[in-house]
């Protein structure tokens, strides 16, 4: 391939047609099911590796030092200061309207600080001393317990430098979470971020195995916090990072590299209902996931690419871009959500314009965020601004769509204002962990430049599609990994069959990306996987005829209403998101009602507005919310919406009920991959869901 693929600055539309995958050449078809496809790159057998110097994760740190030597790996940037804001907001408490304080946190940072390829082999390997010397022994686990940051993937490498494994748990896993996964993994290290240390010291009453824990340097840390802790447990050794490296300087020891078929992590999946299950993960799928997605994304992405990284790093979209990042000798730039934009930090640039990546890889809610905060500049801007921003707009949606020349005029004069926002450098967007809307897809993909999709799942490393930026499409989701194949199987609970035209069926993965079960669940395990290596992904799905797969619904997320009609509620969720007033969705389709409710916490200035424009007096969210005539404007534009995409009218919601909270990890609204947890949200607005339904 041509080098200079590395700088290309795809634009949204399609100069590849496929067809992108093929059946599998001698396959038998089994009734109910389709002939297995694989991508057609790799029709006569699938690709298990990057390179044939690479079989686990020690080795490709081993070969990305090798390579790429004192090029940038990765940077970090420190909280400086911390600034705290205290405005008064008007809220609702027990029926009355109240006036109280509430305290805004800002965030100070340093500028990058950067460490080379060979600096961080070096730094894994003195960390790894570090932990033998700690009585760390082949086969031993590591709880990471933190959020990503370069420590944390240090802290991983340390540990495969002498064949042992890690557990990851996300940041924001509730006690009960973690005790579980302190029990059933019996690791004997574990790894944190500082201001964790409290929700720790229930679960170890119980967790018996830990040893040390070792603590996080990134950012300032509570001297109080880790008193508590060891005066809890005091025979657990607690030390910083930075004397763990020191430990492994004083002690140099030669590694012990893993195995292919060897443990690498034991993945909690971020489950919004039940206990987490850990997926068992060894070092060969993780490899085969980065072959997965470098045969369609790798020869793109180079040294000089910046991706960066401020997704969890205990979700396994994360954890394989940043293994695939390593290989491709990219830098990766470590963020955090509440850091990313200029809006929560204070005499500084947020973490995008900062670190200006040219690779981009978010969840749905990170997406609506940013395009909200465009349209809302340029709504805010005079009456030739926006004439001239929606023109150029349509103009350049018009030349993409028709394969005309030109567009390039338009990124001069109008888009690059709205790149810079973003750094000025962006190539690539990714969207994973969720269907995103095609509108805010599309939009995103013409102001900045295309967003691609991927989809896959912990117990798939990753792999089920991913779409190569040449081939941009907002119909489907992408091609297939070289390191997986696919088959449909029928679901006639829901009407999808293989031998309907297209072919519908629940989707199932086999291949090296395949993970083997989870951690001492052996009924789970035989539920979801079969005999000979077929994964249920409990996703419904179609292959266009290009061969790109399409997910058209999802097991778990489809109710039956009154009427006997299945809705799907994270597509009715990616369609009525795109309202400008919603900055997060909920559907709720109760199995007593003919139609859905929409629990909605809304974007703050499309609220203000829609209250200035009905006359509503207010000027908080947590105030406007509860009124009832802005409840109804905002139902009305949900409908509005629901009907131009197209809904059937049993999918038109009904009523909306509005949340006065922001959904987070933090409070528990949210998982870590930013998933809804929809139980807690229904329980904490059912009354606002019964009069949503004329309860």
């Amino acid at each position: 391939m041509p080098q200079d693929l590395k700088k290309l600055y795809p634009q949204a539309r399609a100069s590849k047609h496929g067809p992108f995958s093929v059946e599998v050449p001698g396959a038998t078809k089994v009734e109910g099911e389709t002939i297995p496809r694989r991508n057609i790159k790799v029709k006569d057998g699938l690709k298990m590796k990057p390179d044939p110097e690479i079989s686990t994760l020690y080795e490709l740190l081993k070969w990305s030092s090798a390579k790429y030597g004192n090029a940038k790996a990765m940077g970090s940037r420190r909280i400086v200061k911390t600034h705290t804001e205290t405005k008064k907001v008007k809220k609702m408490i027990d029926g009355e309207q109240r006036e109280v304080d509430k305290d805004w946190t800002y965030f100070e940072m340093s500028a990058y600080k950067y460490m080379s390829f060979v600096e961080f082999e070096k730094l894994a390997h003195t960390v790894g001393s570090g932990l033998k010397n700690l009585g760390l022994v082949p086969e031993d686990r590591v709880h990471i317990f933190a959020g990503t940051s370069s420590q944390w993937l240090t802290m991983a490498h340390a540990t495969f430098t002498q064949s042992g494994a890690i557990v990851t748990a996300y940041d924001t896993l509730g006690e009960e979470g973690l005790r579980h996964s302190m029990l059933q993994t019996h690791a004997k290290f574990m790894f944190i971020d500082p201001h964790l240390f409290p929700k720790l010291v229930t679960p170890y009453k119980d967790a018996k195995d830990v040893q040390v824990v070792i603590y996080s340097t990134k950012d300032d840390s509570e001297q109080k916090d880790i008193d508590a802790f060891t005066s809890a447990h005091p025979h657990i050794k607690v030390m910083s990072f930075d004397d763990l490296v020191k430990l492994g300087e004083a002690n140099p020891a030669e590694p012990i590299p893993p195995k292919a078929e060897d443990l690498a992590c034991i993945m909690y999946t971020s489950g919004s209902t039940g206990t987490p299950k850990g997926v068992v993960i060894k070092h060969s799928n993780v490899v085969a996931a980065v072959a997965g997605v470098d045969e369609i994304v790798g020869r793109y992405i180079g040294p000089g690419d910046g991706l960066l990284t401020y997704l969890p790093l205990a979700h396994i979209l994360e954890f394989v871009f940043e293994s695939a990042c390593l290989f491709w000798g990219g830098t990766m730039g470590y963020g955090t959500v509440k850091t990313l934009s200029d809006t929560s930090v204070r005499h500084c640039k947020g973490d995008i314009r900062e670190f200006r990546p040219t690779i981009l890889v978010g969840v749905p809610q990170v997406w609506e965020t940013v395009k909200k905060g465009i349209i809302g500049k340029v709504e805010a801007g005079s009456a030739i601004t926006k004439n001239v921003f929606w023109g150029a707009f349509s103009a350049k949606q018009f030349l993409l769509n028709s394969g005309l020349p030109g567009s390039g005029v338009l990124d001069a004069v109008v888009f690059n204002k709205v790149k810079e926002a973003t750094g000025g450098k962006l190539r690539i967007l990714l969207n994973g962990g969720g269907p995103v809307s095609k509108e805010t897809q599309r939009f995103l993909s013409v102001a900045i430049t295309p967003m691609i999709s991927g989809y896959g799942l912990t117990e798939t490393c990753a792999m089920g599609a991913l779409m190569d930026p040449l081939a941009w499409t907002d119909q489907a989701l992408g091609e297939m990994p070289v390191s997986i194949e696919m088959k449909l199987v029928d679901f006639a609970d829901a009407g999808y069959f293989t031998n309907s035209k297209p072919p519908q069926g629940e989707i199932w993965i086999r291949g090296g990306s395949v993970t083997s079960g989870y951690l001492e669940l052996e009924s789970e395990t035989k539920e979801a996987y079969t005999e000979d290596g077929w994964f249920k992904t409990g996703d419904i799905g179609e292959f266009d005829n290009k061969g790109q797969l399409r997910i058209i619904d999802r097991k778990k997320n489809l109710v039956k209403t009154l009427t006997g009609e299945y809705i799907a509620l994270e597509k009715l969720e990616s369609v009525y998101r795109s309202a400008p007033v919603v900055a997060n969705i909920c559907v709720y389709a109760a199995e007593d009602q003919a139609k859905p409710v929409a629990i909605i916490f809304p974007a703050e200035p499309a609220l203000k507005k829609m209250a200035a424009d009905l006359g509503v007096q207010g000027s908080h969210l947590e105030e406007l919310v509860h009124d009832k005539k802005i409840i109804n404007a905002v139902s009305r534009q949900l409908q509005d919406a629901g009907r131009k995409a197209g809904l059937a009218p049993f999918e038109i919601v009904q009523g909306v009920a509005l949340a006065d909270e922001e959904w987070t990890p933090q409070n528990g609204f949210t998982t870590a991959a930013q998933k809804l947890n929809r139980k807690k949200i229904l329980q904490t607005y059912k009354k606002e869901v019964d009069a949503a339904y004329g309860k």
